[in-house]
């Protein structure tokens, strides 16, 4: 059996997504598709639209044949980590051989360049880049700029696009993790990553999750599967996470916050100043953004706080062993299942299975743990099961 991966958040499912894993199947040559999601808070930094069950089964009902928890531990963190999380957990699996994304443009040789081209960072490359990152750009608009500078203006136009950034770091923790893997980028149709306008048949999440907010879901029916839908009409109310991650902010230290990543040069007091200033969420992200910390930083670090995850345990999570939380799984595919549990990672299929954990294992589970146990107590409804959906 051969395993094509996915690396997803599916907040929530839609056309979009449905599409990228039909082109997997048709294109990767592929007996079965696995797909690692986001738990129940994404890598924006902010609560999922729906728990990660309720996405687990739209994924597998859509044509994906598992899918697989990513750790809160790497759901929150940055770009570089989130992938390399998820491909630790796919080059786990012998059975996996080749990773579909979604990308604004280029083929698989360009995002194996441009992984290159990041993974042999030289001095002259990082000198250019202080000096951007010294000027308060972000670090995405500084890596691309010090790559121009550097000679590889190709790289830095693959890199100005979020999919497309998202994709080089995949394949670069293919290359520290399993180089001999294959990439499939896959063009994405319709709207683009950050497309505010509901379109009639490929709108973004973002403006999905912007017309549910505005109780516009009635519009959303070209965009998303009948069953997606029917499960969004009863989308749980998570705004009291805003509260829960100012409460965070006030009752860790500075010093605790500076251990979380990317809370660096001063951002940790910048941080508890605005959270004594105002209780508004809003206000503290929008007052803590700028040319130099983008606003998805801000969430991140804010989840992060709210979940208790800082540093220390993401590299520890990804320097030690994992394991394969088993979200939902076509009940038929035995061969697959198999596949599975040949992983070098123990997989969670059933309660009490984590009890295989090494120490550092169970340390990054019991976040996941808590994930659920914040995710059930903010939207107010009872913690989902925590076995496999077998579909």
């Amino acid at each position: 059996m051969k395993i094509c991966g996915i690396i997803c958040e599916y907040n929530p499912f839609h056309n979009g997504h449905a599409y990228l894993i039909e082109r997997a199947k048709a294109e990767s040559g592929c007996d079965a598709v696995v797909c690692v999601m986001s738990g129940n808070f994404t890598q924006r930094g902010e609560a999922a639209v729906l728990e990660k069950h309720a996405r687990a089964r739209h994924a597998v009902l859509a044509g994906a044949d598992a899918v697989v928890e990513l750790p809160a531990a790497f759901a929150v963190s940055p770009a570089e980590l989130f992938a390399r999380g998820g491909v630790r957990l796919l080059a786990a699996v012998p059975a996996f051989d080749c990773l579909a994304f979604g990308c604004e443009r280029g083929g698989a040789e360009d995002f194996w360049r441009a992984a290159r081209v990041c993974a042999g960072e030289g001095e002259a490359f990082r000198a250019a880049l202080r000096e951007r990152l010294d000027k308060g750009l972000s670090f995405t608009r500084a890596r691309s700029e010090a790559l121009a500078a550097c000679g590889h203006e190709k790289e830095a136009e693959l890199l100005r696009s979020p999919n497309n950034i998202l994709g080089a770091e995949y394949a670069r923790a293919l290359l520290a993790e399993r180089p001999e893997a294959r990439i499939l980028p896959v063009r994405r149709k319709g709207a683009g990553y950050a497309d505010a306008a509901l379109r009639a048949q490929f709108s973004s999440a973002t403006a999905i999750r912007a017309a549910l907010a505005a109780g516009r879901a009635d519009e959303l029916g070209g965009n998303l599967p009948a069953f997606v839908l029917d499960d969004l009409r009863r989308a749980p109310d998570t705004a009291a996470f805003y509260t829960l991650a100012v409460c965070a902010l006030l009752a860790r230290p500075a010093e605790e916050l500076q251990g979380i990543l990317d809370c660096t040069e001063g951002l940790e007091n910048r941080l508890r100043a605005l959270a004594e200033q105002t209780a508004d969420y809003e206000q503290i992200v929008q007052g803590a953004t700028g040319k130099r910390y983008i606003a998805s930083r801000i969430r991140r670090i804010l989840a992060a706080a709210a979940l208790g995850i800082d540093e220390k345990l993401v590299r520890e999570s990804l320097a030690g062993e994992l394991y394969l939380n088993v979200l939902a799984v076509r009940r038929d595919n035995a061969a697959l299942l198999a596949a599975l549990g040949q992983a070098r990672f123990p997989a969670l299929l059933r309660a009490g299975d984590e009890r295989a954990l090494s120490p550092s294992a169970a340390r990054c589970h019991a976040k996941d743990r808590l994930a659920e146990d914040v995710y059930a107590a903010i939207t107010h409804t009872p913690i989902q099961t925590r076995r496999t959906l077998f579909l």
